[in-house]
């Protein structure tokens, strides 16, 4: 693929991502592979409003290295070694998405909450254990993950969620599906939850009456 178009392709992406309310200010990357040794990604901290085409940096797949002074997403990384990873992943999103990052902040897999869900992402989304961001710690588990589950995506544990795809349009497709598989999830643990038998919850109450209701104050 050419520089041009690609970067485009990851310009346009970051705009759309943000119009459906996935990514807020310069939260976030995206990339696009360019060929077997290389891919362009996201600057650190610009927002993508203001993002033009030629800000988006080239990187160097095995080393890393970019061309221009522009910075990196500190998360090249996790985007290089996913490309090593699945040689048919040509697009990668990372967003911090709401209801998949609270899926990704209770440290909870995501099992398969549809046939749309396993279409588009192709099984269960597992959760990395936390690391902090950039570093080698999460790469490595973000890797292990999605090598185990086999998907296109996976929840990054306190953090947010990665999603991979065949090109840009089909990474974007996981990541919209996987907010939506996730917010179902979470309304199913919810009911879980609120569906308590009533000897738990008439406990709760009396404890709550005991160490709270009946104090004096002076």
């Amino acid at each position: 693929m050419e520089i041009q178009t690609a970067n485009k392709i990851v310009r346009d992406t970051g705009v759309r991502l943000l119009k459906a309310g996935l990514i807020t200010r310069t939260w976030g990357n995206i990339s696009q592979r360019i060929d077997e040794d290389h891919f362009v990604i996201t600057p650190t901290g610009r927002t993508y409003e203001d993002l033009s085409p030629d800000e988006i940096v080239k990187v160097n797949l095995h080393t890393l290295e970019h061309e221009g002074r522009i910075k990196p997403s500190y998360e090249k990384g996790l985007h290089a070694e996913t490309y090593k990873l699945r040689p048919d992943v040509k697009s990668i999103i990372h967003t911090h998405q709401l209801q998949a990052s609270v899926v990704a902040s209770a440290r909870k897999n995501l099992p398969v909450m549809s046939d749309k869900m396993q279409k588009i992402i192709g099984g269960p989304v597992f959760c990395t254990d936390y690391a902090l961001p950039g570093s080698k710690k999460l790469i490595r588990s973000a890797i292990e993950c999605l090598a185990k589950s086999g998907s296109k995506a996976v929840l990054l544990a306190n953090h947010g969620v990665l999603c991979i795809g065949s090109d840009m349009e089909n990474a974007f497709l996981v990541s919209m599906e996987l907010e939506k598989s996730a917010d179902k999830f979470i309304q199913e643990e919810f009911k879980k939850v609120s569906h308590s038998k009533k000897f738990e919850t008439k406990s709760v109450r009396e404890w709550y009456l005991k160490n709270f209701g009946k104090k004096e104050f002076a």
